[in-house]
């Protein structure tokens, strides 16, 4: 029997990727990270329901190292992190693999929404799931021998009602618990909080224009991302944009332009399809935030680097974000936005 190790969180997604596996005659070994936020419980209940073992994998200490550390660092820098982008390749998928190696377990599953296709020469493709609730985006820095290995159950599926659809239909008992929809490791969605307890200084500063004109006072870089419109406070002949975060001065730019970009450069370029870079520029669709919206660029790689260009300007990228590179339904890979 084909064995296979599943991050297995107390989630309806995962719950039902277990099942479905299940059913295909994988023998399915549950994996919970224990990252110190709770939740063993939950998860031992669904591994419970649904007929598999659960081992607890201790990751604390890696979700510190990768994530949390880097996601207070990039808000000292003006820049705006995404935690789960950098946690699949450096904590859960690493956690995954090294308990499939340790079980003898040949395959990786999650309840991504996500797909894997083959090339003509046999090679692992990361693809679009068919469901809206795509999640490619965030699993773009996976390497591809560990794409080779994984399995995502959920990626035919058309969206989230059918997943509760298939958890009800096999009296799965969190069939209709709600999503989560902050970052994992600050539950109560205040991050500026965390930040601050965490004794991250990001203290007021001044809003200023384009032309450095003093307008008002802002509340700390990190409340602020570039392209925002609400929240800031301060009165003008039209609405503001923020235009430019300066954390070497601590000022937030506003203007009563938009923010549009025809360029963009992007670090530390993953390529999860790295054929598509041997040859030099390549066209392709970019997402430059976690949304369904892609845009139509030219890639231009340099090593580790690449330049982006937009067929047409787009909105707001902002710097730490990621962007995305697509060929239709593939994944090629992406990098983080300067």
């Amino acid at each position: 029997m084909k064995k296979v190790v599943l991050g297995l969180s107390g989630g309806v997604d995962s719950a039902v990727a277990a099942s479905l596996l299940r059913e295909q005659g994988y023998e399915v070994h549950g994996l919970f990270l224990e990252l110190g936020l709770g939740g063993e419980a939950e998860a031992q209940k669904v591994a419970d329901a649904v007929g598999i073992p659960l081992y607890i994998a201790h990751r604390a200490q890696e979700l510190e190292e990768h994530v949390c550390r880097y996601f207070a660092e990039e808000y000292q820098h003006a820049r705006t992190p995404n935690p789960c982008v950098m946690c699949n390749p450096t904590v859960k998928f690493r956690a995954l693999a090294d308990y499939a190696d340790s079980i003898g377990a040949q395959y990786l599953a999650t309840g991504h929404y996500a797909r894997i296709g083959w090339d003509a020469e046999g090679r692992a493709l990361l693809q679009r799931a068919r469901s809206p609730k795509d999640q490619t985006y965030m699993l773009h820095r996976l390497p591809r021998a560990i794409l080779e290995r994984c399995l995502f159950p959920l990626g035919e599926a058309a969206d989230k009602d059918a997943v509760r659809a298939l958890a009800q239909e096999r009296e799965i008992p969190n069939a209709q618990k709600k999503d989560s929809m902050d970052v994992c490791f600050i539950p109560d969605g205040d991050w500026c909080g965390w930040l601050e307890r965490r004794g991250v200084q990001l203290p007021e500063g001044n809003f200023v224009d384009p032309d450095g004109n003093i307008l008002g006072r802002h509340k700390g870089i990190h409340q602020y991302t570039v392209g925002q419109r609400k929240g800031l406070g301060v009165a003008a002949s039209g609405r503001l944009f923020v235009h430019e975060l300066r954390p070497e001065t601590n000022e937030v730019v506003l203007s009563l332009e938009d923010v549009f970009r025809k360029e963009i450069i992007v670090r530390q370029v993953n390529y999860c399809a790295p054929e598509y870079a041997q040859d030099g520029p390549f066209a392709c669709e970019v997402r430059v935030r976690y949304s369904k919206h892609a845009d139509r660029a030219t890639v231009y790689p340099d090593g580790t680097d690449a330049r982006i260009v937009f067929d047409d300007a787009v909105r707001a990228p902002a710097a730490g974000q990621a962007a995305v590179f697509y060929d239709g339904d593939t994944v090629i890979g992406g990098g983080f936005i300067d």
